[in-house]
Order: structure tokens, then C-alpha cells, then sequence
């Protein structure tokens, strides 16, 4: 049943009625045909003023452009590089670099099978790609993007972060269930940490010496002690469950955590308690946060990134829905600029699967992937 602001659609229709939903979201359109009472159409005139206001109050977020990547197979985490203005996109056996000046692509790291992510380190002048199905990270050099050598890592390497304080960068292993540490200017590995369970995206706080990471099976958040490089607290996430995407706000104590039932947590790592929640969308992995703005992102895979805002540290409020493109799923926060950036593609129809047979996922249309930019409004 559709809803205006708390109006039931039964409770407007009288005779006939048509209507046509726009697909944006930002507005709807409706024509009812039928007699009402004088003050009845001035409270749902009032009403649908309303709406409107708040539709306009709620466009924080537009699109701006797209950049097209192109060739065939997946993608998974990207990462920027704001004083290089780079984006690095991981996609199938390589790593796209991207030019956030240009707007295009202008150049790849080759050679790195199955990756899942890669992080810039500009003041040792390398950077390090998590190659799924060899179980090693890339050495990369940023100037040339030519691999210098490869790590040793646990099983299915995925999400990447930097301990800036210790110079030190974490390679979290999904079927491992353990973190691989190593020294990001020598390349050697330091320590390896098991976390009891499958690890997800990770999130430093240099200053309070913690790397934050979630737990996706456990539904909870590990914290590492980066100075001992062992884990000092389980915090469990309920009502959240299966966390993927994580974001940090540092000054306030508070990791934010997109959960696969819909729900977006806010912890509070001092105490180690979830203090607030808000709804996402389905199929969600990524998250961010703005520091200037107190914004938090999560991109989902059913078409739409919701914007939520940290109104106070124990408040976390949906301020925009914003419809971006099924399968963008994934996302980084350029902070200068304040843009979000979401990789997608096109696909074929899925085919119907066979009885008792698990669905079938959709093939992707080779040279349809692209990255979607959003900004602010004004």
C-alpha cells in the first residue's frame, strides 16, 4: 500500500484515480479524480506541500558523471588517494587506476589474480593489492604501477588498512579467519592475528593505537591492539547481523557498521555498546564518513546509497535516499571534494533456475562497467 507521508492510499481513493510514480524518488506526481470535501483537500494540499519541502530538503546528494572503465569480469572494494587524486578500482586480475582531475583511467596493475582491494601507502611510495586466489598481496610501485614482489598472506586475502602510527598495513584474510601485518616500507611481515572468524572491511584509529574490523559470521566487531598486534574486544553488533561495510568517526568514538538485515549500527568503542541504529537498503558492502559534514554512507546493491547523518553521538538519522544503479554495491568518500564513487555494469537477465536449484546470478554485458559519481548539491 503506497503512503503519503502517513496518508494510506485507500484513505484518498473514493472513485478512480491515476497515478505515476517517477523513478527518482525526489517526487511523485499524482492526479485523483473524485469529490472531497473543502478541508479535507486543504489538509492533504498542506500535507503535499510538505512533502515537497522536505523532498527538496532531503536532495543533499545528486548525480554528477560518469566515468567509464570497460572491459569484463567483477569488481570489489576501491580506494582513493586524495592528495594524488587517484581512485584505485579492483576488477577481475587487475587494478584500474583511475585519474580523479581527468576523469579517466590512466593506467592498471596487472598480475594480481582474484583481487579484492588496494591501498596507497604515498610515503613509502608503494602500494599493496589483496590477490584472492593466489593467498598474496602485490608490492606495487606507485610511480611505475610495476609489482616490486609479492607477500604470503592467510586464505583469501580481501579487505586492506593503514596504521599510520606504526607504518604498518593490515591484510584482512575472509576464509582465514587472521590478519596479516607487515611493515609497509619493508615489506616483512610482523604478525599474524587471528580473529575468530571471517573478517570484512576495517577501519584504523592511529591515535587510540586500535584497528576496528568486522566480524562478518560472528555479526560483531573485533578491536586490535596495534601496539601488541593481538585482539583486546569482541562487541557484539544485535540487532545488526552479517556487518560488511565500516566507517570511523574518530573524534567521537563511534564506528559505524552496514549490516545484510537492513540496518546500519552505531558503536561506541569506549564502551563497547551499539548506542543507536538506522535502516539501509538490501545488498549492501560499502560505508563511509565524512568528517566535515557528518555524513555516513552505505552503498547498496539493489540501486540506492543511503546518507544518513550522526546528528549526535548517540543519534544516527536517514537524511536521503538516493537512487544510484543496481549492482552498486561498493563505494569510496573522496574527502576534498566530498564525492562518492560507485563502480557498476549492466547484465544480462538472469535465467530461471532449475527446481530446488540455488538461483542463478546474471551475466555481466562486457564494456558496461563504469564508475557512477555523486556529489553534493550545491
Amino acid at each position: 500500500m503506497t503512503k503519503f507521508r502517513g496518508y494510506a492510499e485507500k484513505d484518498l481513493i473514493k472513485k478512480s484515480r491515476t497515478h505515476v510514480f517517477p523513478t527518482n524518488g525526489n517526487s511523485r506526481k499524482f492526479a485523483y479524480h473524485f469529490r472531497m470535501p473543502f478541508k479535507t483537500m486543504l489538509a492533504i494540499g498542506g500535507g503535499v506541500a510538505c512533502l515537497g519541502a522536505t523532498a527538496i530538503a532531503e536532495d543533499l546528494y545528486k548525480f554528477m558523471k560518469e566515468i567509464p572503465i570497460g572491459g569484463e569480469g567483477g569488481w570489489d572494494i576501491l580506494t582513493i588517494d586524495a592528495a594524488a587524486r587517484r581512485l584505485y578500482l579492483s576488477h577481475a586480475t587487475k587494478v584500474v587506476v583511475v585519474d580523479l582531475e581527468k576523469n579517466a583511467v590512466v593506467g592498471e596493475i596487472e598480475d594480481t589474480p582474484g583481487v579484492h582491494g588496494f591501498l596507497a601507502v604515498p610515503e613509502v611510495g608503494r602500494g599493496f593489492s589483496s590477490n584472492g586466489k593466489e593467498n598474496k598481496a602485490s608490492v606495487v610501485d606507485l610511480k611505475t604501477l610495476h609489482t616490486v614482489s609479492k607477500i604470503d598472506t592467510g586464505e583469501s586475502p580481501d579487505a586492506l588498512v593503514y596504521d599510520s602510527k606504526h607504518g604498518e598495513a593490515y591484510i584482512f584474510n575472509h576464509r582465514g579467519n587472521s590478519a596479516t601485518v607487515f611493515d609497509a616500507k619493508t615489506s616483512k611481515v610482523t604478525a599474524t592475528i587471528s580473529l575468530g572468524g571471517g573478517p570484512e572491511f576495517a577501519a584504523a584509529d592511529s591515535a587510540a593505537d586500535r584497528v576496528y574490523v568486522n566480524i562478518e559470521d560472528k555479526s560483531e566487531v573485533v578491536a586490535i591492539d596495534t601496539a601488541k598486534h593481538e585482539v583486546v574486544a569482541h562487541w557484539p553488533l544485535a540487532p545488526g547481523e552479517e556487518p560488511s561495510g565500516i566507517a570511523l568517526d574518530a573524534a567521537h568514538h563511534r564506528v559505524f557498521s552496514t549490516c545484510q538485515n537492513k540496518m546500519m549500527t552505531m558503536l561506541d568503542t569506549q564502551s563497547g555498546k551499539v548506542v543507536g541504529t538506522a535502516p539501509i537498503g538490501t545488498g549492501v558492502d560499502g560505508a563511509a564518513f565524512d568528517d566535515s559534514t557528518q555524513f555516513v554512507f552505505a552503498s547498496c546493491g539493489e540501486g540506492v546509497t543511503n546518507i544518513l547523518k550522526e546528528e549526535t553521538p548517540e543519534k544516527l538519522s536517514v537524511v536521503q535516499t538516493l537512487p544510484t544503479k543496481r549492482s552498486a554495491r561498493t563505494m569510496a568518500l573522496d574527502p576534498q571534494t566530498h564525492r562518492i564513487y560507485l563502480p557498476a555494469a549492466d547484465f544480462q537477465p538472469a535465467p530461471s533456475p532449475s527446481p530446488g536449484a540455488s538461483p542463478v546470478r546474471p551475466t555481466m554485458i562486457p564494456n558496461t562497467m563504469k564508475l557512477l559519481v555523486y556529489g553534493p548539491a550545491k
